[in-house]
């Protein structure tokens, strides 16, 4: 059985520990139950000690929360905490704390989120510049964690943006037809920088992938445009006769630029998100960018503190409120 909570399904753990993530048309499942994906950003998680990652992911869980996002390739504040180097090589310390936390997450009924970047040096050196060091990162990371069904693989983050983190969709192609020859049941998406195009949707379509993540763009009038956003995305892919789970894996967060979403923004997003079919949203968060050395950084960098420790006022009280949305 599974335990409703406040609208958002918290999966029960089968006796071996299993939670297995798939789709169902638009929607996600959770062991063959459609489920909405109620997320947090954790991306420093390789970084933390066993004694806060125990502490977090146990509130997360109490707070309703069923999905996490890490990055396999975060190198944050000086300290590279990625599972794979800039060639793709495993790095066996993080390669061997990514399989525990997948594995403890799985205990707990949580689904991960799994992300590569190629890196525009922002958070630790470009890595992954040629088709050749990417591939061999997603094969790295699919056999390293293949024996568990509750995570996902974001093969690139904001691919789009015409930098070092630019991966062509034909690359995206080369990559999804690798995954499915290592792991067929595995779930992969790519991440896009602001709101899709038609020809953006239909390409990400074209390439094989399982669902769409738009990461919106963050100013203050996003939250109000987010149920008609995904109304328009799931209505054009009916024009492809294949429609996909829209996914809200990086929305606004605090910290980030001029603009500081308060408590109504993010649960009018949230409930935009949902009223308008979407699959999952996440609660996005990361460094303080106009602080000295980044701080509060959030789930930017849990060496010293666990992320709720870390969450400002404002945080403080939406996440109480989310699962109630």
């Amino acid at each position: 059985m599974c335990l409703l909570l406040f609208s958002v399904v918290v999966p029960s753990v089968c006796a071996e520990g299993t939670t297995r993530l798939g789709v169902r048309g638009t929607r996600f499942t959770i062991n063959g139950r459609p489920t909405f994906l109620l997320g947090i950003s954790y991306y420093g998680a390789l970084g933390a000690p066993e004694k806060i990652l125990r502490q977090d992911l146990a509130r997360m869980r109490r707070l309703g929360f069923n999905w996490v996002r890490v990055w396999a390739t975060w190198a944050a504040f000086d300290n590279d905490c990625s599972a794979v180097d800039r060639e793709g090589r495993a790095r066996p310390e993080y390669l061997k704390k990514l399989r525990r936390f997948v594995a403890e997450c799985d205990r707990r009924g949580l689904v991960v989120d799994v992300t590569l970047a190629r890196g525009n040096g922002v958070t630790g050196p470009s890595r992954l510049q040629s088709l050749e060091a990417h591939r061999r990162a997603a094969t790295t990371l699919t056999r390293a964690l293949r024996a568990h069904g509750n995570w996902y693989l974001d093969l690139a983050n904001e691919r789009n943006l015409r930098d070092k983190r630019f991966t062509s969709m034909a690359d995206l192609k080369e990559l999804r037809r690798r995954i499915r020859k290592l792991d067929p049941q595995r779930l992969v998406t790519a991440s896009h920088a602001g709101d899709f195009s038609r020809a953006h949707l239909h390409a990400y379509l074209g390439a094989g992938l399982d669902f769409l993540a738009p990461h919106r763009p963050r100013h203050a009038r996003s939250p109000g445009q987010t149920e008609a956003k995904t109304r328009e995305y799931l209505a054009r892919m009916k024009e492809r006769a294949r429609q996909v789970p829209v996914l809200y894996q990086e929305p606004f967060r605090r910290g980030f630029g001029a603009w500081q979403p308060g408590v109504e923004d993010y649960l009018t997003d949230l409930r935009g998100a949902r009223a308008g079919g979407a699959a999952g949203w996440c609660f996005h968060n990361g460094d303080q960018r106009n602080q000295a050395q980044g701080r509060p950084r959030r789930g930017f960098d849990l060496r010293d503190q666990g992320l709720f420790a870390q969450l400002d006022g404002v945080e403080q009280k939406v996440v109480p409120k989310l699962a109630a949305k």
